[in-house]
């Protein structure tokens, strides 16, 4: 760190989705504190995220501990420093406990049916909504290179995995998915990712073996960086209701995001890319997951192919 220039904490989440969703504060942080250096604390898996980002002189891994202690760990390893601004993504009491010129702390008061794009962008202040970005380097896009390969056939990415049971569209319908889009003219010649963490290869399992030869394996090869620049080599990205998801909305790869029983209009993919396929399209009603039928999620790829990638938008990829 530089003896004369502000330094800014940025305290972002444990959970990939929201740290992408969030992301646009590194660039606002720049715009709002000109010449700023910038400690962002994170949890350990999304901590790859910012290891390339403007302005970023620290990352702190930040594992949840028993009692709060990661609170306390945090206060101490932070405590000793002036900061210009202080950046809580979390909402907690922390920013108040810290010697700080300005405080930017979240607020779950402004979930009223925003996307939480835009409720991150109120708690900055922002003048207009802060754009989620993916910071990718070299280290991420050889990691990425090295497993797809040197085939230049197009990609559809797959992420068949989210951290809760009811967020996950049940594995066996993602292997029919596969059967069904090898099978679709559409996607001659495509081939088939699948991307998830180390503990992912039970979910992805099914669809790999669907894709056959025509399967990529990316799960868990490689930090969430690496996977980021794998999707972002992808044509097309369809995934669970998941931080994969986000990630790949935020490296403009088209997404199409499947939705339970969870706010779909909160966390939906952001951007014009973004699509959803939701379980109940009604806003404030929930039903599960598993209501979403093959056919329903095919017509889904399909659209999303026929928006981006068949010519009818001048924005495709």
């Amino acid at each position: 760190m530089s003896g004369s220039a502000p330094q800014v904490l940025f305290v972002t989440s444990d959970r990939i989705g929201d740290c992408v969703m969030s992301s646009g504060a590194i660039r606002e942080i720049g715009r709002q504190v000109p010449g700023a250096e910038i400690t962002v604390a994170c949890g350990p898996t999304a901590a790859a995220l910012f290891r390339a980002a403007p302005g970023v002189v620290k990352v702190i891994p930040w594992p949840k501990q028993k009692a709060a202690g990661h609170w306390r760990a945090l206060w101490r390893a932070t405590v000793g420093t002036r900061w210009a601004m202080a950046v809580d993504v979390r909402g907690s009491g922390l920013a108040y406990l810290l010697r700080a010129g300005e405080r930017r702390i979240y607020n779950r008061s402004w979930e009223t049916g925003l996307a939480k794009v835009e409720t991150f962008s109120r708690m900055m202040k922002a003048q207009a909504v802060m754009e989620p970005e993916i910071f990718l380097d070299d280290q991420a896009r050889s990691q990425a290179a090295a497993i797809i390969g040197e085939d230049p056939a197009p990609i559809l990415a797959l992420a068949p995995i989210s951290t809760a049971a009811d967020r996950s569209w049940p594995s066996d319908r993602w292997a029919a998915l596969v059967e069904r889009l090898k099978a679709e003219p559409r996607f001659d010649g495509w081939r088939f990712m699948l991307v998830g963490g180390p503990g992912d290869h039970p979910a992805a399992a099914p669809a790999l073996m669907a894709a056959g030869l025509r399967g990529i394996d990316c799960v868990g090869r490689g930090d969430i960086l690496a996977s980021a620049a794998a999707i972002a080599r992808a044509r097309l990205f369809v995934g669970n209701d998941s931080g994969l998801m986000h990630v790949a909305a935020a490296t403009g790869t088209p997404t199409l995001g499947l939705f339970g029983p969870s706010e779909w209009w909160h966390k939906a993919p952001w951007g014009p890319k973004g699509r959803v396929l939701a379980s109940s399209p009604a806003r404030g009603e929930f039903r599960p997951i598993t209501e979403l039928t093959v056919d329903q999620t095919v017509a889904a790829v399909l659209a999303l192919h026929d928006a981006f990638i068949s010519g009818a938008n001048p924005d495709q990829p």
